[in-house]
């Protein structure tokens, strides 16, 4: 991404996983033809188990049946990652973005979205760093004010999950960032496919619990900030009033190249 170049940032609310699922595929099959620029969404989930392309049966620890009753859907998706969990008061970020011609680098951009969740946590008064053979941004439950290094935390947890899907270097899928999400429910899996470390949230770590759309707004100028883009402000539009849109605009395209 060139400096120039604008980002058009969505907010859909809380929606469940699999529309806005199908709603990314439309968006990245539009930005690799060239029908819109790119756009990145957030949104708060409504209670998900995703399986990456990594995850293995081991790290679900429920049976299908117990999460239909318990109201939690799951979905395998084609991201990359093991085993994890979207629900209420987590911030989940979607960029759709073209890499082309300067950010062509899966490793410079899984780092890049570590650097917008490390200034979000940052944002709350966390300070959270890396851990070389994880992705993920983590903290220390023990002092959430100061993060050194993994080998000087005295309780590592994890506060950010990334997984990303690049194809043609257009992105799709992002990061999860936990602001005051049940962590309890991560015990129906194993999150990542990490067992040593546990999760946290900005509640968990400091007893505040932002709001999941005001730390949308927040994320977003350093979303921007971090890839070089241009950014308005948030517009809140709903997962059926996108798609209308995106359909409007691929009827558009397919008219003029018959004309």
């Amino acid at each position: 991404m060139t400096a120039d170049r604008a980002l058009r940032a969505l907010w859909l609310g809380r929606a469940a996983y699999a529309p806005v699922h199908d709603l990314q595929h439309q968006l990245h099959d539009a930005r690799k033809a060239g029908l819109i620029g790119d756009t990145v969404l957030f949104v708060e989930h409504e209670p998900t188990i995703t399986l990456g392309r990594g995850a293995t049966a081991d790290h679900l620890l429920t049976s299908e049946q117990a999460l239909a009753e318990a109201g939690i859907a799951l979905v395998a998706t084609g991201r990359g990652g093991d085993v994890t969990l979207h629900a209420p008061g987590q911030l989940v970020c979607y960029p759709i973005l073209d890499l082309h011609p300067d950010r062509m680098d899966v490793r410079r951009y899984v780092k890049d979205l570590n650097r917008v969740m490390m200034r979000l946590a940052e944002s709350y008064g966390i300070q959270t760093g890396l851990i070389d053979q994880y992705i993920g941004l983590w903290a220390d439950q023990a002092a959430p004010e100061r993060w050194t290094s993994a080998e000087s935390a005295a309780t590592p947890v994890k506060i950010g999950a990334i997984g990303v899907r690049i194809s043609r270097w257009v992105t799709m899928h992002g990061f999860a960032f936990n602001l005051s999400t049940d962590l309890a429910l991560f015990r129906l899996i194993v999150p990542c496919g990490i067992r040593e470390y546990g999760v946290a949230s900005v509640a968990s770590l400091t007893g505040a619990a932002p709001s999941v759309q005001s730390a949308a707004a927040r994320a977003l100028p350093l979303l921007g900030d971090v890839f070089g883009a241009r950014t308005g402000a948030l517009e809140a539009l709903s997962v059926a009033e996108l798609s209308a849109e995106l359909a409007a605009a691929s009827a558009s395209a397919a008219r003029a190249s018959v004309g």
